[in-house]
């Protein structure tokens, strides 16, 4: 595990590398991605809401049930693969490994996940917030 000093890096070095992947990406052909990921976020949003996908301890999104249909499947596949995007950039900017850079969002995302939502810490079974 890093100290603060390290979580901060990490999650400085994600969030400018979420600008670095939109940076020089014309509106228009940035308009159709943006807008499957937005369609994405809201099926994982309300799907988080109803107990079907909730946050793991490397930073990515899980299953929480079994009961999850092929577009939530889907779209939570969108949402990981972006994630592992900056994740990689993350850690490439700061020094440590992407699986590093995802454990360290997780602690921030965890941290925010409003009550009644699940999270899966590493090594461990999914709890409710």
């Amino acid at each position: 595990m890093f100290g603060i000093e390290k979580l901060s890096s990490v999650m400085r070095a994600a969030a400018l590398g979420c600008l670095m992947l939109t940076a020089g990406v014309g509106i228009t052909a940035m308009t159709p991605a943006y807008a499957d990921i937005a369609s994405s976020k809201a099926a994982v949003d309300a799907a988080k809401m109803q107990g079907i996908v909730g946050e793991q301890g490397d930073g990515y999104l899980g299953l929480v049930t079994g009961d999850a249909s092929a577009a939530i499947k889907a779209a939570v596949a969108e949402i990981n693969a972006g994630r592992a995007g900056v994740y990689s950039s993350a850690a490439a900017k700061s020094g440590t490994s992407p699986a590093a850079a995802g454990e360290a969002a997780a602690q921030v995302i965890f941290g925010k996940l409003p009550a009644g939502q699940y999270y899966k810490p590493l090594g461990g079974s999914w709890t409710k917030k």
